[in-house]
């Protein structure tokens, strides 16, 4: 029997992240007041506290900090505005779902290894906004919803951020952070990183394939509110209105369509692999000539201006016009304004933490907790330690980088795995952005797929509480036996 939905009130995004701003700000001057050498403060002695300004000031300097995601976001909202009018990618939905008829469930573990590979190689996750629009059509399609979608891209892709292997973003900033002196093994960083990685992709998998099917078969059963119901179907309702027409094909024009619009992505995902992190030297001649920067070092600048182009080609090909390209892509861009907005004010939380001194002041303390703790204890304290910061240092390269100097010589000191130790802070940050509402990605990509914050957090909450279980648990046999 199904429930019956309310339309209920929710904070939104924008709400929720300036509260966190404002306690932040308040924290900074309850704790004790920063001691200085000189000009220089002491690390871990305390924080400064913010005055209102900085915590005011917080969402603009967000917005330079995350300038370069916000340019991307807003070149691909004119990107899909483009591909969406010539009619390809819903036709395409529909193909797609029409041969998938009675299997269309078979999706959602494909496409999360498939994303997961891509967090545990090269951290996707940023780069998964562009997927969320596709993904909540597509399940809305196939008689599911969009936090199926939204599930998907982000349980799939953060499994694989949460158990990075060659991730040089996170596996990668953690070993180059740790001093000298301190010796880490790379091939146990990625045997613990696999097992991370599967373990958590593995419970992901489970919960969200018995969501999305119980949603398939009542569709009264959803967790969206009756908000959030009408706003999908207010979106993406074309795409299953569509599925009822069984005699709709792709034009030649659509599948020359999908096939630039897949290529896109695919040369975007090449461009950001780290290839000399592997030693592969194969595109440094020949892919520089259009960004100035070859394949393996490209970031969003570079993604924006390839998707610009690509916009401008696929207009092209299906003769829309000067005016009618600009027209669309100005409306695209228009409509992700809003996702930017919320981009900027996440990184907001991050400059604050800097300029308060916030970060350091917890992470040196609660290593000096931490000397005093047995092995077995050491683990899953050092991992709640990693999830507080990350809740307010989502980056995981800015994690690695404040915590690995400190974290890695403590636990060789005291006899640890320095390995299992470094993997814990990766893991902890992994977990945190699956659901914090300061990951610029999570809130970005929620709001394309018309899910609201307050939501996945209800929904996601009791997951990411098993992962963490599970997490604790293999990072702590990793201690023991490593």
């Amino acid at each position: 029997m199904s429930k019956k939905k309310k339309s209920g009130f929710a904070l939104s995004a924008f709400s929720i992240i300036l509260i966190l701003l404002f306690g932040l700000g308040i924290l900074s001057h309850i704790l004790p007041d920063a001691k200085y050498v000189g000009e220089e403060i002491v690390n871990g002695s305390g924080t400064v506290g913010a005055k209102l300004s900085d915590v005011l000031m917080a969402p603009i300097l967000g917005f330079e900090n995350a300038v370069d995601v916000c340019i991307f976001v807003l070149i691909l909202g004119g990107f899909l505005a483009i591909v969406t009018k010539t009619g390809a990618l819903e036709t395409g939905i529909h193909v797609l779902v029409k041969k998938l008829k009675g299997k269309e469930l078979i999706l959602i573990p494909i496409l999360m290894f498939i994303f997961s590979v891509g967090g545990t190689t090269y951290g996707m996750l940023e780069e998964t906004v562009g997927f969320y629009v596709l993904l909540a059509a597509t399940m809305m399609a196939a008689g599911m919803d969009p936090l199926v979608g939204s599930a998907t891209i982000l349980l799939g892709a953060g499994s694989g951020v949460l158990g990075s292997t060659i991730n040089p973003f996170a596996t990668g900033a953690a070993i180059a952070a740790v001093p000298a002196g301190v010796q880490v093994n790379q091939g146990l960083i990625i045997l613990i990183g696999t097992f991370l990685w599967l373990t958590t992709l593995l419970i992901s998998i489970v919960f969200v394939m018995s969501y999305a099917a119980k949603v398939k078969k009542d569709k009264g059963s959803t967790f969206l509110s009756l908000r959030e119901q009408k706003n999908a179907e207010k979106k993406f309702g074309n795409y299953a209105e569509k599925f009822e027409d069984k005699d709709i094909k792709l034009t030649g024009k659509q599948k020359i369509t999908l096939i630039l619009f897949g290529l896109t992505f695919l040369v975007m995902i090449v461009g950001f692999i780290p290839w000399g992190e592997f030693n592969i030297t194969f595109f440094d001649k020949f892919t520089g000539w259009l960004t100035g920067s070859t394949f393996g070092n490209w970031w969003f600048y570079e993604a924006a201006l390839w998707f610009l182009i690509m916009a401008i080609i696929i207009g092209i090909v299906n003769k829309m016009g000067e005016k009618g390209i600009v027209d669309t892509f100005v409306d695209g861009a228009d409509d992700m304004v809003g996702v930017i907005l919320i981009i900027a004010l996440a990184r907001g939380a991050s400059v604050l933490m800097g300029i308060t001194h916030l970060d350091n002041y917890i992470i040196y303390n609660a290593a000096n907790i931490l000397k005093n703790v047995p092995e077995f204890i050491f683990t899953p304290l050092n991992y709640i330690l990693h999830v507080v910061l990350s809740i307010l240092v989502p980056s995981s390269s800015g994690l690695a980088t404040l915590s690995a100097p400190i974290i890695g010589p403590l636990a060789s000191e005291l006899g640890y795995s320095v390995e299992a130790t470094l993997m814990t802070l990766v893991s902890a940050n992994g977990l945190v952005n699956l659901i914090t509402p300061t990951c610029g990605a999570i809130m970005g990509g929620l709001a394309l797929a018309k899910v609201e914050y307050s939501t996945w957090f209800k929904w996601a909450l009791k997951i990411v509480l098993t992962i963490a279980l599970a997490n604790i648990i293999v990072l702590t046999l990793a201690t023991l036996i490593f």
